[in-house]
């Protein structure tokens, strides 16, 4: 396909049904699967795909980046026509949110600059509503200072190993640039919420969750501020 081009496609996913963003054996259902084999269709031809970031099962998202390598002729296709097919294709937990074209050769993967991530906490003694499939319902009080001071320390460039699942950490580098973590109060479609906003480079397995796990046990009042510097120096999960 040297005289073609790739396709970028803007991906957005309700995760609640997914085993996660990339395809696994078993058959179990996969985000990549499901735009793969709407591809397929379209195209009429085997897809390879990359990711910006692969997602864990349940992660939704809004704006999840997908390249696919395409011949000439198909990078020539209205991209309107290519939008309304695999908006067609697709079943109604997967959004099309944009195509756009893009030189041979680029990844989303590998020319992605940064990843951005909000995990999202509901702390009221009522159950979310509209929240409910998208936050954590932890029925008490977190001291959000004191996570965010908490967090100071992840940010820059460290070995984040103590975040990450033990197995994915085997024989894998794991220092990652963390460029803005950031905890707070908002509202989202009229429910209070405590946001973790989390920027970096790249992630690791689990490593989003188990920062937002880290900061609750000092939002809880169950550790200092200062323990997660020492977690995070600990290198050991």
């Amino acid at each position: 396909m040297s005289d073609g081009g790739t396709l970028v496609i803007r991906l957005g996913y309700r995760g609640a049904e997914f085993a996660g963003f990339a395809e696994q054996p078993g058959g179990v259902r996969t985000v990549a699967g499901e735009l793969r084999r709407a591809l397929e269709t379209a195209l009429r031809r085997p897809c390879e795909l990359v990711c910006a970031g692969r997602t864990d099962a349940g992660v939704h998202a809004l704006s999840q980046y997908v390249s696919v390598p395409v011949t000439g002729e198909e990078l020539a296709l209205p991209g309107g026509r290519l939008v309304r097919s695999l908006v067609a294709l697709t079943p109604d937990d997967v959004s099309i949110r944009g195509i756009y074209r893009a030189p041979a050769g680029f990844s989303a993967r590998f020319d992605a600059v940064s990843r951005s991530y909000r995990y999202r906490i509901a702390t009221t003694e009522a159950r979310p509503v509209l929240a409910w499939d998208h936050a954590w319902w932890y029925r008490g009080r977190l001291d959000v200072d004191a996570m965010a001071l908490a967090a100071r320390p992840l940010l820059g460039e460290h070995d984040f190993r103590s975040f990450c699942k033990a197995s994915s950490a085997v024989d894998k580098p794991t220092c990652r640039y963390v460029s803005a973590l950031d905890v707070s109060r908002v509202e989202e479609a009229g429910e209070e919420l405590v946001a973790i906003d989390v920027t970096g480079n790249a992630f690791l397995h689990n490593m989003v969750r188990t920062i937002a796990g880290t900061l609750v046990e000092v939002g809880r009042g169950h550790r200092d501020p200062s323990w997660v510097e020492g977690v995070l120096a600990a290198r050991e999960r």
